[in-house]
């Protein structure tokens, strides 16, 4: 029996491409709210199969099971840690080619009147006030990323109408829209400045170095939540994602203390909003709690 809507819990849907974006990606947030009650969908798109195997310890694995079936294991296992829900959309990994062509299968490449229906289905069952996925540059240039927010907006729009996909259930309209905006060049700049005043060596210097400028960058961040205390959540989950995840790389070269001090948030963007919202928000649900409660 469905929820009344003053009782319906807070809902969050976080719309990933690959397995372990969720893990990198707004996992901190997702552990917090999770926390604090809230339900929580992980919605990936793709089963990563074309993903490289980057941590040379996790190829034995892959040799006996293959690719897919072990990055089918590291989601469960990092959903689990997150403590949220998980649906597969089951398309294809398109690949990174760098300019070549996709493979015919790629998920970038399916019709939008197959892969927007799947996922209209879900956020009508699940009915979360709150979704989140990448910006129009799908946060980086991946075909597979690009299509998730191309898919994910499509499937927001369609689930609020009436007209379509009766056999769905009855039209559902997501309270809010928000971009992934972890990845910007000013809290990079923080972590980096704190790792050389505390004597770090820092991992960023050349990655700053190449960084090409966008005007808009600092300009989309809208909202940032407060989640460093599952800093070390967002971490163990994206360690089980062991095949992507070098455990001396990058992603861990920062002690979680000097990343608690430099940047304690995960930032978004607000790219859709049917409440009333506020400049330099602090939660996700800025809006959606008020009517919720009905204040």
């Amino acid at each position: 029996m469905p929820d009344s809507d003053n009782h319906k819990p807070l809902r969050l849907m976080a719309v990933h491409a690959h397995p372990d974006d969720e893990s990198s990606k707004g996992a901190a947030v997702t552990a917090k709210y999770v926390h604090e009650g809230v339900e929580v969908m992980v919605v990936t798109c793709t089963g990563g199969e074309r993903g490289d195997v980057l941590n040379a310890s996790a190829q034995e694995l892959v040799d006996q099971l293959g690719i897919l079936e072990v990055r089918r294991q590291e989601m469960a296992e990092a959903a689990k840690i997150l403590g949220v829900r998980h649906e597969w959309l089951g398309f294809i990994d398109s690949g990174f080619t760098e300019g070549e062509p996709l493979p015919s299968d790629a998920f970038a490449l399916v019709p939008l009147d197959v892969s927007v229906p799947p996922l209209v289905k879900l956020i009508r069952e699940f009915q979360p006030q709150v979704v989140t996925t990448y910006d129009e540059n799908g946060g980086y240039p991946h075909p597979d990323h690009i299509q998730t927010h191309v898919i994910t907006m499509a499937a927001v729009d369609q689930a609020a109408n009436p007209e379509l996909f009766p056999e769905f259930g009855p039209a559902f309209q997501v309270s809010k829209v928000y971009y992934n905006q972890q990845f910007h060049k000013e809290r990079v700049v923080a972590l980096h400045e704190l790792l050389l005043s505390e004597g770090i060596e820092s991992p960023f210097t050349e990655w700053l170095e190449n960084w090409q400028d966008n005007p808009e960058d600092a300009e989309r961040i809208t909202t940032k939540v407060h989640a460093a205390d599952f800093f070390h959540i967002r971490d163990a989950a994206l360690k089980a994602h062991a095949t992507q995840i070098e455990p001396d790389g990058r992603w861990f070269a920062v002690p979680l203390d000097l990343q608690r001090h430099a940047w304690p948030t995960e930032d978004f963007q607000l790219a859709l909003s049917y409440v009333g919202t506020t400049k330099n928000e602090s939660d996700l649900f800025a809006g959606v709690r008020e009517e919720h409660h009905g204040e």
